[in-house]
């Protein structure tokens, strides 16, 4: 059964309205539920999820409870000082302080109150590796996998991932069952992990259109799902937000429409804003990233910026001062069947492993490959400004092909005829041929290989540094027998090369707020009932990527700021009519609340 929003009573009033049903709003709706109030979570797509659902479901938090487990020596002091070295002015130093406060505390109490658990990555570098105060690990924390059986009919609810991330029709796999799958003819303990996994997954397509053990950002979300039900939170989909209504002490209500319904919703402690930030806005996007094709993005369809919209109309305002409005990573597009748009973040299955090269249309390296996603973006579009590098070209030979896989195309170097005939790879029997079909310059990218082969044999980059950084060597391949792990000839024919373009995977300018995520106006005071998380309030990063996971985490500890706040706000409203009234008014905790299932 679809519940919509016209099964919401005229006059419904709410303690807490969140608007965004992302990895931030969820947590934030949860947190709020958790203090005992009232909450509703308003999602405009049909799923729950939004670009997290898509993640690696990575948290950036330090100094949490499980870092000590892998790194005793972090502390949170030592996290202020790498973020003021490597974001600096770019944000304010206390909304910083109030991140690295929360984000412990917001780990602690959601894992203790909740199904939302976490786990500590053992080795997972801060990008920014070379920044004094980064660390190897203990900072990113990722979703213990979730049995997504637990949640009946409400599973559909879940965003899918991108299909192109699964396996075998939609069976989902983290970092570590990639490792087991890809050495399973030569381990026994890899055998019998893959064997696990792919007896779960055929049992579940007997009675699932996809797999139900989720892992990563998937599993995360399945967890928010999960707690949020159990906690009688009310929960509509495919409905969107038309309007915010002022009164005396700020937002007291909101309008909501689904199809042809609408109802005006009463609000006592606030509504938070985490619908994903104004990627998709029909204007803004235009300014804030000139030149970057809305088919690049790989975020979920829901971040419109509309929310934004309502909010500047009640006096809110944007940040400035970022090094970017959003953050970025290359990506590949592909057209799929059903005339979908796959889009493929390139993250660090290809172009940081040995024998990968990125060239630009003169056939010539223009970055490290190895750099961040972020920068590598960044760089992309930068270095366009003068010579053609959008699209870039991530090349490689045969070996390179059936070792890491290239994009979409995943390792083993079969199957390649579909992405062949279509485009997306290009494929030459000589340097020259591959360079003539890309429509790049040949001699460039001959002298590009060269280079890279003579670099490979000294372990040596002399034109970028690749693999000079803790970083950028973890993300190389750990059993290349070269001295450089990032680093390995191109030579063996037939040579292949995918596209690459500048893919935004989420906002980093947003709302102005302050400590508490209350949203600011231009003279800084809040406005009254309202707050932000998550990619609709102005990053703390500044538009900076310094460690995996710098969105989910800040969403994580200014949703529990947001929720905490605008729950003590009801409580306040309450208690002050309790003395105009003289009557004793009960916050409810265990109302009856309308949990969602999305059935296809």
């Amino acid at each position: 059964m679809v519940e919509t929003l016209g099964n919401l009573g005229q006059n419904e009033t709410f303690d807490v309205v969140v608007v965004g049903a992302g990895g931030a709003g969820m947590s934030a709706a949860l947190f709020a539920a958790i203090d005992g109030a009232r909450v509703l979570l308003v999602e405009s797509t049909e799923f729950v999820g939004g670009t997290t659902a898509y993640s690696a479901g990575t948290t950036w938090i330090p100094a949490s409870p499980h870092a000590a487990g892998v790194n005793r020596d972090d502390t949170s002091a030592n996290a202020e000082g790498f973020l003021n070295r490597a974001v600096g002015g770019r944000s304010s130093n206390a909304m910083r302080r109030a991140f690295l406060d929360a984000g412990p505390k917001a780990v602690a109490h959601i894992e203790a109150n909740s199904d939302v658990k976490y786990r500590a990555r053992p080795f997972h570098p801060d990008y920014l590796s070379e920044v004094e105060g980064s660390t190897l690990r203990g900072r990113a924390l990722e979703p213990l996998p979730f049995d997504g059986r637990k949640l009946g009919r409400a599973f559909a609810l879940i965003r899918p991932p991108i299909a192109e991330f699964t396996v075998l029709g939609g069976m989902m796999v983290d970092r570590d069952d990639v490792g087991h799958l890809l050495n399973m003819t030569k381990s026994l303990a890899s055998f019998g992990h893959a064997a696990k996994l792919l007896a779960r997954h055929a049992r579940d397509r007997m009675s699932a259109p996809r797999g139900t053990r989720l892992v990563m950002g998937n599993a995360l979300i399945g967890r928010l799902l999960y707690s949020l039900l159990k906690r009688d939170v009310t929960v509509l989909v495919s409905t969107k937000v038309e309007a915010l209504h002022k009164g005396a002490d700020g937002i007291e209500a909101v309008t909501l429409s689904h199809v042809n319904e609408r109802r005006r919703v009463g609000v006592k402690g606030g509504v938070i804003l985490a619908s994903g930030g104004f990627n998709r806005h029909p204007t803004r996007r235009g300014e804030m990233l000139p030149g970057a094709d809305p088919d690049w993005c790989p975020g979920a369809p829901g971040h419109t910026g509309g929310a934004q919209d309502l909010a500047l109309a009640a006096g809110a305002r944007f940040g400035d001062g970022a090094l970017s409005n959003a953050f970025w990573a290359p990506v590949s597009v592909r057209k799929r069947a059903d005339g979908s748009t796959a889009v493929f973040p390139h993250f660090i299955m290809d172009r940081g492993k040995p024998g990968m090269i990125t060239v630009d249309k003169t056939g010539r390296r223009f970055l490290n490959e190895n750099t961040s996603y972020h920068l590598f973006g960044i760089a992309m579009q930068e270095a366009n400004k003068t010579t053609p590098s959008v699209p870039a070209y991530l090349v490689t030979d045969s070996e390179g092909l059936r070792k890491y896989g290239l994009g979409m195309v995943r390792p083993g170097g079969k199957g390649l005829a579909p992405f062949l005939a279509d485009g997306y790879l290009v494929e030459g029997n000589t340097l020259d041929e591959l360079a003539t079909k890309l429509g790049i310059d040949g001699n460039g990218l001959a002298d590009s290989v060269a280079r890279n082969n003579r670099y490979a044999k000294s372990g040596v980059d002399a034109d970028f540094q690749r693999g000079a950084t803790a970083y950028q060597n973890a993300n190389g391949d750990a059993n290349w027998s070269g001295p450089n792990k990032c680093l390995g000839p191109i030579g063996l024919a037939p040579f292949y090369a995918v596209r690459l373009y500048p893919g935004d995977i989420g906002a980093a300018t947003g709302l102005v707020t302050d400590t508490h995520a209350r949203v600011l106006n231009r003279d800084d005071q809040p406005v009254g009932g309202l707050y932000a998380c998550g990619n609709d309030m102005q990053s703390v990063m500044g538009g900076v990527y310094p460690g995996p996971g710098i969105t989910l985490g800040p969403g994580l500890a200014f949703g529990y700021l947001a929720a905490r706040h605008a729950a003590a706000r009801c409580r306040t409203t309450r208690a002050a009519l309790t003395d105009a009234r003289g009557e004793a008014h009960a916050l409810p905790i265990d109302l009856t609340a309308h949990a969602h299932a999305h059935a296809k």
